[in-house]
């Protein structure tokens, strides 16, 4: 049997695409029409992430985190993913505390852009996320290196996500400026580009971007399907 994933949500969008990546490409790894592994997810208030964000409390957000992995054993999982990049700066206070084991959305992200021969990745993502160190820490691991955009563009971001993706909203002139920012980062030497925030997948693609993209929600899908089935 394939182990249960359970999956630490925080905005809807970005949990609901990673959840519907499982069901429907689970059949690829399980050799049956309409199969997947088990799924259980559990999401507090987006809002109690963002009040702890807002005043950069890291301990409040690893907190919120080790709530859900509680629920999540509680409900048989065996493992877990996490569909939102910002959240992970909370991570390294998750881990030595987690009743389960957990794949790291960056650390997939950076495992991808090895094994498809970048260099030098543009990381886009909320102000929160790309002001952290959550992909410099992965990319550098991997021996890679990560570009951030300048502090206007940083705003920027942070409002198109905040204000428009995590809601579900698409506007095609907020697609047209994310698509300048990665001209900007193609300028600036990037061989790729990590789409950070787990709802840019929605507005972002390798054919309407300058750069390769980097789709972090995905590619973390994708390798807790691979685990799942792998056993």
């Amino acid at each position: 049997m394939p182990l249960h994933i359970g999956i630490v949500g925080c905005s809807a969008e970005g949990a609901a695409l990673c959840y519907r990546t499982l069901c429907v490409e689970g059949a690829q790894h399980m050799g049956q029409a309409h199969a997947h592994p088990e799924v259980s997810m559990h999401t507090h208030s987006l809002a109690s992430y963002v009040d702890c964000l807002d005043r950069g409390d890291v301990d409040g957000v690893a907190q919120l985190m080790l709530s859900s992995a509680g629920k999540l054993a509680a409900a048989g999982a065996d493992f877990l993913i996490c569909p939102d990049n910002t959240i992970h700066q909370g991570m390294h206070q998750v881990l030595p505390q987690s009743p389960l084991p957990w794949l790291h959305i960056a650390e997939v992200v950076a495992a991808e852009a090895v094994s498809r021969g970048f260099r030098r990745v543009g990381v886009l993502g909320t102000r929160w996320l790309v002001d952290s160190e959550v992909y410099p820490q992965a990319l550098s691991a991997a021996g890679l290196e990560a570009v951030r955009p300048d502090a206007d563009e940083r705003a920027t971001l942070g409002r198109i996500i905040m204000d428009e993706l995590v809601r579900g909203v698409i506007r095609p002139q907020s697609t047209a400026v994310l698509q300048q920012m990665i001209e900007g980062l193609k300028a600036r030497g990037c061989d790729a580009v990590a789409l950070g925030c787990t709802e840019l997948p929605l507005v972002l693609n390798d054919g309407n971007s300058a750069l390769p993209t980097l789709d972090s929600t995905r590619l973390l899908a994708r390798a807790a399907l691979r685990r799942a089935t792998a056993g």
